[in-house]
């Protein structure tokens, strides 16, 4: 026990009204006292993915876990986790089968000099716009308490209550934020200068946009984040131009399209789950085949917002297969390949990376672009190293699409899951999903056989561009075939950007966005733009 006089007592200085009027509070009332905190010294900013050798080993911890997701499924006979299989609505997990090219680590004497990175906000409530559809069955079975009776696995409807937020980070997507800024920290904390400047990081004026960008650089600098990086934000609104929601300045849209090339898919394999639970309820309560797929959503909602749910129990695990599939499909027409403007919504944003890569800001309106901002070095830097954005699922998927990464694409039928399909969404933008862009350079061209002896070729000094998607590499030569068949995926810089001219010009922003053409039905779209673009020879434009 201190004696008297050093004992502190914490209080809110709302409960004293004349402390609240202070101008200085007295030292023992702030949580900050630098004459006092004992030696600071901070280590060398980590780099790992410079250091280290094997990026991706096998898990050897695992860490205690909010959520409860070990939920009994019927039909899970080797204890798969369903919380891979809810596509978009997924909480984050890195890409557990990667994209087809092994991870290799950097070479000795090469080095990652730059990265770019656009990261989706955290998991979050539903949403209060468009189809609303989880609200609308809350509200549905509020509204019929009393009138119906529930029985066996539905019984627990008789105490349920809808009890979501509506568009806001829930607790584990601010978690999620704040893990993924720890671990880019550690990946590229070594490419912040640390000499008293700041960067410059950007997101959008949305609160779950904002509050994901404040948790991921409090992850990375700490919580005096601000004295490290000035955070940009950029009106998210119809009409404004703003590169992170490039949806919100393109008058065309797959998403209609979209939803009814998902509902055929619901018809297919949805039907045996409505029928068990239809049988278990009676009374006023009119159960529909699109409440069952609603209730999927509310299964994986109820879990990040209230960390257990009981809808998820309800349903199969091939039937958890085919919600993922269901948005698989919907993603796909909605803002990738299979959509009329999935290379037009993310094209303004890849038309950034690369100013960024070659050091210069965008002088003249080119798609979504927000002149005003990115024709200042005070608001759109070219020299930074570290280079952090935040943005939407949708919109992230038209990035890729923009980028041209083909692999990507193909046609999901709407009859059967395409079990070897490439596009599968959780893999793709579970919540809190992110690419990262880097930049290597190397004093040799380095040998694209990593398997083999030989580590570098004879050749002047080469810069490379590495994507990585989830924590896993995406191997450009698949989809660009100028940068080759290496084995770890890599593409010679200069290859790329020569690769990403013919990608704008494939996107055709102005008219996919603004052109008059007619509406498309689902599979009539291959390559992310609308039939009759002027880069498009498969029929005249619609006047």
């Amino acid at each position: 026990m201190f004696p008297a006089a050093f004992q502190i007592i914490i209080i809110s200085t709302s409960d004293i009204p004349q402390l609240s009027q202070l101008r200085f509070l007295p030292r023992c009332l702030t949580t900050s006292i630098p004459q006092l905190d004992g030696p600071t010294q901070t280590g060398e900013a980590p780099w790992l993915a410079q250091t280290n050798v094997a990026p991706f080993a096998g898990v050897s911890y695992i860490p205690n876990t909010p959520l409860e997701t070990q939920i009994p499924i019927p039909g899970n006979g080797n204890n798969e986790n369903i919380f891979e299989r809810l596509a978009n609505l997924s909480p984050y997990f890195p890409n557990p089968r990667g994209f087809g090219v092994n991870e290799y680590p950097i070479p000795p004497g090469t080095n990652v000099s730059w990265v770019n990175m656009v990261h989706r906000h955290g998991s979050r409530y539903p949403e209060i716009n468009g189809e609303a559809a989880e609200r609308a069955l809350g509200k549905k079975i509020t509204d019929a308490k009393g009138k119906y009776n529930a029985s066996g696995e539905m019984s627990f409807l008789s105490d349920w209550r809808f009890m979501l937020g509506a568009e806001i980070l829930v607790p584990v997507g601010k978690q999620q934020l704040f893990d993924s800024g720890t671990l880019h920290y550690y990946q590229y904390g070594h490419l912040y200068p640390n000499n008293g400047s700041k960067i410059v990081a950007r997101t959008t004026t949305q609160r779950r946009m904002l509050e994901s960008a404040e948790y991921f650089l409090a992850g990375f600098f700490g919580l005096g984040w601000t004295q490290n990086a000035t955070l940009e934000m950029v009106i998210e609104s119809d009409g404004f131009n703003n590169s992170m929601a490039g949806y919100k300045q393109c008058n065309h849209s797959g998403w209609e399209m979209a939803r009814a090339a998902r509902d055929e898919w619901i018809e297919v394999y949805l039907q045996d789950a409505f029928q068990r639970i239809k049988g278990n309820i009676s009374g006023d309560l009119d159960w529909t085949l699109m409440d069952t797929y609603n209730a999927q959503a509310l299964c994986a909602y109820e879990t990040v917002s209230l960390g257990f749910s009981h809808w998820c129990s309800l349903f199969t695990l091939e039937e958890w297969d085919g919600f993922e599939y269901s948005l698989d499909i919907g993603f796909q027409a909605g803002a990738g390949f299979l959509s009329p403007v999935g290379r037009a919504v993310g094209i303004g944003y890849t038309q950034e990376v690369l100013a960024r890569m070659q050091h210069h800001v965008i002088t003249s309106p080119t798609a979504q672009v927000n002149i005003t901002l990115d024709n200042n070095t005070a608001t759109f830097p070219t020299d930074q190293t570290l280079n952090f954005d935040f943005s939407h699922d949708s919109n992230i998927i038209s990035i890729l699409t923009a980028f041209g990464l083909t692999q990507f694409n193909g046609f999901l039928p709407t009859t059967h899951i395409l079990r070897d399909r490439q596009f599968v969404l959780s893999y793709l933008e579970p919540f809190a999903g992110r690419l990262d862009i880097e930049v290597i350079q190397a004093p040799k061209p380095v040998n694209p056989t990593r398997s083999g002896g030989q580590i570098y070729l004879e050749g002047e000094p080469t810069d490379y561009v590495h994507f990585v998607l989830n924590q896993r590499t995406i191997p450009l030569g698949k989809s660009l075939k100028e940068c080759g068949n290496r084995d770890d995926g890599w593409c010679e810089m200069k290859v790329f950007l020569e690769v990403q001219q013919e990608q704008i010009e494939l996107a055709d922003y102005d008219y996919a966005c603004f052109g008059k053409y007619r509406d498309l039905k689902y599979g009539h779209v291959a390559d992310g733009r609308p039939l009759g673009s002027s880069k498009s020879s498969t029929m005249d434009r619609v006047l």
